[in-house]
């Protein structure tokens, strides 16, 4: 409605009114119904005398005295509704309602059931974990993280910092179809320099128009913004039942790693006495390797690196007629005794976490789409790609590292 119409409703309201005025002496009382917006004012007229010698200098004075105050409810309400037209929602941060655990790198923070410290021990918030806040109490956040819910001292809690909590989130596209092409370009007709699977998380490094530029082993590429989810990801707080899960697996992996242990020196008493009685014979394999011995992190190490030339196959699982990067490292570990999954995005979750400061050879490290293993002087050794095949890669960091996982 424009100002004009609201104008003209609003003078036709005064006429209306000034009809129904009971006049008496000098004085006024409103009995006029009020309409178009002119209830602002009315009641400041009804309480105001209005003075003169006759009737129908009342009735003009009155008159004239609704058209102003007419015209100048007009004008507020103009400018209000344009005040409001004008408006910009104000749209939060992403990042605005995110706490920062405020712990020193690779220790933690017990999140309690209730503000006391004599209070259940409900789970853990490691360094850089990020942390909801859902009120306060004393000294006290309450707070969410992961599958956790409780109370934390708030000193160990940094809030309001947007930069802080970006920084320690990664920013990933996480797919939701199996075999997307991952292509050298943006378009359809590009040639496809690798793949991903459902729940696979691709680093992402650009968000453009119906497409998304990853990061990916093979180089950076692009992915049809259609067949992915794009989230930011963060570390979050780990729940007693699930500290109690992990150290589950962690003993289970030590009696594995024994039972390895165990199996390889057996294994390597049968070959070295079949070695002798063979040794006249006129064929053998061009390339010979050593059977898994030991049962620790370096031995996962040396034994990974004996396949190094060997070929790169997408979604092969053999050590020496090829194999892509996460059946490198399936097979790798399985000729240990430890079964581990052929998907690059769930070897996230095997074992345990580590910090990339605390690598020991033997660890997995995880990228976008890619993993390798760890043998120590910042290298890995991995599955690469069709033309490099099994290699060695330094630094370990070349590209972001999403997570470190332990085994032995």
């Amino acid at each position: 409605m424009n100002r004009n119409s609201i104008r003209t409703k609003v003078r036709i309201a005064t006429c209306c009114m000034a009809g129904a005025m009971v006049l008496s002496g000098s004085s006024f009382v409103s009995h006029a119904a009020v309409t178009a917006g002119a209830s602002s004012f009315v009641s400041v007229v009804a309480e105001t005398p209005v003075e003169s010698d006759s009737t129908s200098g009342v009735s003009l004075s009155l008159a004239q005295y609704l058209v102003e105050k007419a015209n100048q409810a007009v004008e507020a309400q103009a400018a209000a509704a344009e005040v409001t037209e004008n408006e910009t929602p104000v749209v939060k941060s992403e990042f605005a309602d995110i706490g920062v655990s405020n712990v020193s790198e690779d220790s933690y923070i017990n999140i309690r059931s209730e503000p006391s410290t004599e209070s259940e021990i409900v789970g853990k918030l490691y360094s850089e974990s990020a942390v909801t806040v859902l009120g306060t109490e004393g000294e006290w956040y309450q707070i969410h993280s992961g599958n956790c819910e409780g109370y934390i001292k708030m000193e160990y809690i940094i809030t309001g910092d947007e930069e802080l909590a970006k920084s320690i989130s990664t920013r990933t596209a996480v797919v939701n179809v199996d075999n997307l092409n991952i292509r050298n370009d943006m378009s359809t007709e590009a040639a496809v320099i690798g793949q991903a699977n459902t729940n696979d998380r691709l680093l992402v490094l650009e968000e453009l128009e119906g497409w998304v530029k990853v990061a990916t082993d093979e180089g950076d590429g692009y992915v049809s913004a259609d067949y992915v989810a794009l989230k930011n990801y963060f570390k979050v707080a780990e729940s007693k039942e699930e500290e109690e899960a992990r150290l589950k697996k962690e003993e289970e992996a030590r009696q594995a790693r024994e039972a390895a242990s165990r199996s390889s020196s057996s294994s390597s008493s049968r070959s070295s006495s079949g070695s002798s009685s063979s040794s006249s014979s006129d064929t053998g394999s061009a390339k010979t390797y050593n059977p898994p011995s030991g049962g620790s992190g370096q031995s996962v190490a040396d034994y990974a690196c004996q396949f190094v030339g060997n070929p790169y196959v997408y979604g092969g699982t053999s050590l020496t007629n090829g194999a892509d990067c996460s059946g490198f490292v399936m097979s790798v570990y399985a000729a240990f005794g430890v079964s581990l999954p052929h998907s690059s995005s769930a070897l996230r979750s095997v074992g345990y976490g580590v910090s990339t400061s605390e690598m020991q050879p033997g660890d997995i490290v995880c990228y976008s789409g890619h993993v390798g293993i760890y043998i120590g002087g910042n290298t890995i050794v991995h599955a690469s790609n069709p033309s490099d095949g099994i290699k060695y890669t330094s630094p370990a960091n070349y590209k972001t590292i999403l997570a470190v996982r332990r085994i032995f």
